[in-house]
């Protein structure tokens, strides 16, 4: 444990000379050695800090982290430099975000330099000088940071192996499953519980957005053939186009990224189901703290219901506290395959248009990527003429696109809004618009309250009543209503209750999702009972399932009922 107050390390989970909370994780400087050319991950607090593990000389601290630029991005960066092409061939070039390291000598490219570079230019200058191309120098490096490094990664193998097994101990073998995404975290990962656990049978679910990158796409056929004996769930929604879910609300953002939900979560949820049911699984996955401030939060196993996306599992990270050279220093030392994309100078391979994507990922696409790159600017185009942007261009090539919030400018916005009334001739009853008819389909969305009866109340009223599910007595009368501004209504009133007004509002919840819901699958990774299946016709919620913990009428867990209250709300 380590005490950032004090600087020390104790094993105690408070530092005896402050008190304050100690941290697993122990602080890392990546140093450069001029002699052997490579960098040294070093803790801050070691006794030969500062010195080279493999020649003994001493060394200058370079960065926080560091990645290896492999030679296909070398030879685009002197591209963009105007370097000479292959004049860094025999050189040893490292990268830490936008900030290269020429033999430890920093150079930095501002990313309006990726911005403002004309792809169309740097495609013809690659093609021409790729076959000269050579990894001869970068292997002779790499086997010396491996060689300067091999202490790090003994440890690394040493404590996330012990991590594994004792996690994993506490779960049945065959629930534990591996999620892999074809991205450099999930494939170390995967290898580190395969050997860790000695069962090369995991099972292995790839959540395939159909937004892959294709070298992604090509890197998950060449894990599942190099790895026969694994169990390979390949998790993709085949309902939903990602392009029609844009034009109808608008293309994901970075506060509002629905496609997570729709496409890679809600799938993944589904094949889950399928395979386990209603028992708990334990998932190894590639999350990292360093890789942003939301992700230093998680905690290195967690199953609390407000963290877990997919509340069937107890999800841990073997790889939560390294870095990225951690990462590469692992891959590159067990000579394991990987996605082609970073050699390419990718930095992350999730979706190839993801919001959350830097200048120089968007960069590369258009070099890449060319065709879709372009297609997605002149979308972005047209939605931002479509809502009213007054430079649509500028609005999307700096980037503002990004920064979009809720739903304005867009007709699907009007159906989060929970429009009602109160009704003046019975007390506790509200009158709510409905964008369709009251069908069996809403009725069913009821089931979260109590049991659905509609055999009960008045017929000629076409009045249901739903039912407490331990007393039996009736909490909910429902009636499809005439309301003047309203094309169709619903009249709900709630009754032998101690809360009125919190069982209308998450009756408010269900109408919401009844008006607006676009099968964005968050329901059916939130419910723990897997009642709730959502499928190109329908929302439906199992009565023989449902335990009724209204969890996803709750707000701590589901804000607003439903994901598109964030996504096209609006201020008015």
């Amino acid at each position: 444990m380590w005490c950032k107050n004090c600087n020390i390390e104790t094993n105690e989970e408070n530092c005896p000379i402050c008190g304050e909370k100690t941290v697993e994780d122990y602080p890392n400087e990546v140093y450069w050695c001029d002699d052997c050319r490579v960098p040294v991950m070093q803790v801050v607090n070691q006794a030969d800090k500062g010195i080279c593990p493999r020649c003994g000389k001493p060394m200058k601290y370079l960065a926080a982290d560091i990645r290896p630029v492999f030679p296909e991005e070398r030879l685009l960066i002197e591209i963009l430099l105007g370097k000479k092409p292959h004049q860094w061939i025999d050189e040893s070039v490292w990268a830490s975000n936008n900030r290269y390291y020429i033999n430890g000598k920093s150079v930095a490219l501002p990313s309006k330099l990726f911005k403002e570079a004309n792809a169309d230019e740097y495609i013809d200058q690659l093609e021409k000088n790729k076959e000269d191309n050579s990894y001869e120098a970068f292997d002779r490096y790499i086997e010396a940071f491996v060689e300067a490094n091999r202490t790090r990664l003994d440890y690394l193998i040493d404590e996330s192996h012990t991590f594994v097994k004792k996690t994993a101990a506490k779960f049945p073998e065959e629930n534990i499953v591996l999620s892999f995404s074809g991205g450099k975290d999930s494939t170390v990962t995967a290898d580190l519980a395969i050997k860790a656990l000695s069962d090369p049978s995991l099972v292995h679910i790839f959540g395939n957005t159909t937004l892959e990158f294709p070298l992604t796409i090509e890197y998950a056929k060449r894990y599942r053939k190099n790895h026969p004996q694994s169990i390979f769930k390949t998790a993709e929604n085949r309902e939903q186009v990602f392009k029609d879910v844009c034009v109808d609300i608008g293309p994901p953002a970075r506060m509002m990224r629905w496609c997570c939900s729709m496409f890679k979560t809600g799938p993944i949820t589904r094949v889950i189901n399928s395979l386990y049911r209603d028992q708990r699984i334990l998932t190894f996955y590639g999350i990292r703290k360093s890789e942003s401030v939301s992700r230093s939060k998680y905690n290195r196993v967690e199953d609390d219901a407000e963290s877990v996306k997919i509340q069937q599992q107890t999800v841990a990270s073997p790889i939560f506290f390294w870095k990225d050279m951690d990462i590469w220093l692992y891959i590159l030392a067990e000579k394991i395959d990987f996605n082609d994309a970073y050699r390419l100078g990718y930095d992350r391979v999730g979706c190839w248009c993801c919001p959350n994507n830097n200048q120089r990922a968007q960069f590369l696409s258009r070099i890449y990527m060319p065709e879709q790159s372009k297609a997605w600017r002149d979308f972005l185009i047209d939605f931002a003429r479509k809502i009213g942007k007054p430079d649509a261009e500028e609005y999307v090539d700096s980037g503002a696109w990004k920064a979009r919030q809720g739903g304005n400018g867009l007709a699907a916005a009007g159906d989060v809004k929970i429009r009602f009334t109160n009704c003046t001739t019975e007390d506790h009853a509200k009158i709510y618009r409905l964008v369709r008819p009251m069908d069996d389909e809403f009725l069913n969305m009821l089931t979260p309250f109590g049991r659905v009866a509609p055999e009960l109340g008045q017929k000629l009223l076409h009045e249901v009543l739903v039912l407490d599910i331990r007393t039996n007595v009736p909490i909910l009368s429902v009636q499809p209503f005439e309301q003047g501004g309203y094309e169709f209504a619903v009249k709900v009133r709630t009754m032998n209750v101690k809360d009125h007004d919190d069982l209308q509002h998450m009756v408010g919840y269900q109408v919401r999702k009844f008006n607006a819901c676009r099968k964005c699958l968050k329901c059916e990774s939130l419910c723990k009972a897997g009642a709730i299946s959502i499928s190109a016709d329908r929302y439906y919620i199992d009565p023989e399932k449902c335990v009724h913990c209204k969890m996803c009428v709750t707000a701590k867990y589901l804000r607003g009922g439903c994901m598109m209250d964030k996504y096209l709300r609006t201020k008015d």
